[in-house]
């Protein structure tokens, strides 16, 4: 297929034929720098222009031109920008043709004496030029950037070169991950690995990706959880694992859902569900003191990280806004209160069901500030233990903060009996018309019944968690290539 070139796209190809007449090629090869941006500026920003200048240090420098003011080459490489100054008589003739030929988006190696500006900016003296890339594609006017959210999110390659920020704010998404592994590996935790494609449905509650596995002539499921793999593990006397990994659910999109994302789910054996509130605070606490960070902006929301975080009962809560004890009604009276409070109850609900709904609807709009959430019903928790205290609720918690859920947390159940129970429930559930119910996970049930020990466990959305730490209020902002349709015939 004939492509067509912009004005600009086909001057730039036609410099390259330049260059190639002077054997100067437009994709050379490496040449190692000796300073990148950062230990320039660590090394030398704080010292006067004549006390550089006074040491001559040599600099090897490369990095992408994305502005040409003059004589200055501004140069980016991963954090920083470095200026270069250009004067034509010292450079040697191949420096003098690259230079000529030059166009922003180009990738360089400048070779010079470090000095600094007359307004006290680092720069480079060039002697030597190097061409490294040559720019095919012109990048985006500086002045207006790359401002189209569907074309940041599309070229993110681009994004990241043109916008500082969403740069600094991928490269503090990996510092946040780092830091949840010190975090858990200074706790003598282990990370683990465990199968993306899934013979059985469960560990949570959600619709999956359906795919064949050909050598088995068989369906898989992209994991939706990877918590009975590591449940097993425990029961295989690995008493504190964790795994960071992507997660595959196949439902909506919105700002702060992505049908692929990454979870933390970690598991401590002789540890409960107030063991795994513990563990998560002290998680942000960790993070928060790691970053610097007091208070942030989420959704729409001031958020404040003092701590202890809130701690609420989610049936309490609740029966207090409805002025109605909850816990005394049947089924089908919960099923009579739903329908007064507009809530459409499908063929499998129970009184744990509609709390559930009647909760999403009041309580957790009001859940601003960090609060953990918990004595969730049984129906809608077939992984969790059971409350000794009323067996109709289990020690089952989750964190809000912002409106949103950032983490789940329980007190792991630990009786095979009544796991294979809540297994038969959940099928119950799906032949009624939920989707999202479990399937009966025969392995699972079978590595109980050699014994896992009392346990607590928990599971946290990462890119919810970054977002928060960064204050960006949709996940594209800080997934590096989101999901998005596909544009035919594109070759831009």
């Amino acid at each position: 297929m004939e492509r067509k070139f912009t004005e600009q796209e086909q001057n730039r190809r036609d410099k390259i034929l330049e260059l190639e007449k002077n054997n100067i090629k437009a994709f050379g090869p490496k040449i190692t720098p000796n300073f990148s941006s950062q230990q320039l500026i660590d090394n030398y920003d704080k010292l006067t222009r004549e006390e550089i200048e006074n040491k001559k240090v040599n600099v090897i420098f490369n990095g992408r031109v994305v502005a040409m003011r003059g004589p200055f080459i501004v140069l980016q490489d991963k954090l920083n920008n470095i200026q270069a100054y250009v004067d034509k008589k010292i450079l040697d003739e191949k420096s003098l043709i690259v230079y000529k030929q030059l166009d922003l988006g180009d990738i360089l190696s400048i070779n010079g004496e470090l000095s600094k500006t007359h307004t006290n900016a680092l720069m480079i003296k060039a002697k030597i030029i190097n061409l490294l890339t040559k720019a095919l594609k012109p990048l985006p006017d500086k002045f207006h950037g790359l401002v189209d959210r569907e074309e940041r999110y599309r070229h993110r390659y681009v994004d990241t070169i043109v916008n500082e920020n969403v740069k600094r704010t991928f490269i503090l998404r990996t510092q946040i991950i780092k830091g949840i592994r010190e975090y858990f590996d200074n706790l003598d935790y282990l990370e683990v690995d465990t199968p993306v494609l899934q013979p059985i449905l469960g560990g949570a509650a959600a619709k999956p990706f359906i795919t064949y596995y050909n050598a088995l002539s068989q369906n898989f499921y992209l994991r939706i959880a990877t918590e009975l793999p590591l449940k097993k593990l425990l029961v295989g006397g690995f008493e504190r694992v964790y795994e960071i990994g992507r997660i595959f659910r196949n439902e909506g999109v919105d700002t702060t859902h992505n049908p692929e994302f990454t979870s933390i789910e970690f598991y401590e054996a002789y540890s409960d569900l107030w063991g795994m509130m513990d563990r998560t605070e002290n998680l942000f606490k960790f993070l928060t003191k790691k970053l610097n960070i007091s208070e942030t902006k989420f959704n729409g929301y001031d958020i404040k990280f003092k701590y202890p975080f809130g701690r609420l009962n989610m049936v309490d809560a609740l029966s207090e806004k409805l002025k109605i004890d909850l816990k005394k009604l049947t089924d089908k009276e919960a099923i009579e209160l739903a329908k007064k409070h507009g809530i459409k109850c499908q063929k499998y609900y129970k009184l744990g069901h509609v709390i559930n709904d009647l909760f999403e609807k009041y309580i957790e709009e009001t859940l601003v500030q960090p609060t953990f959430i918990w004595g969730h019903p049984i129906e809608i928790s077939p992984l969790a233990s059971k409350d000794s205290s009323d067996p109709r609720f289990t020690l089952r918690a989750e964190l809000f903060i912002g409106t949103k859920e950032f983490a789940n947390m329980f007190t792991e159940l630990s009786d095979p009996i009544d796991q294979l129970e809540r297994f038969e429930a959940q099928l119950d559930e799906r032949e009624s018309g939920n989707e999202e119910a479990n399937e009966i996970d025969w392995d699972f049930v079978n590595a109980l019944e050699y014994g896992m020990p009392p346990a607590g466990g928990c599971g946290i959305g990462i890119d919810r968690l970054i977002m928060l730490l960064t204050q960006n209020d949709s996940i594209r902002e800080i997934v590096l290539f989101p999901q998005l349709k596909d544009l035919k015939n594109n070759n831009q």
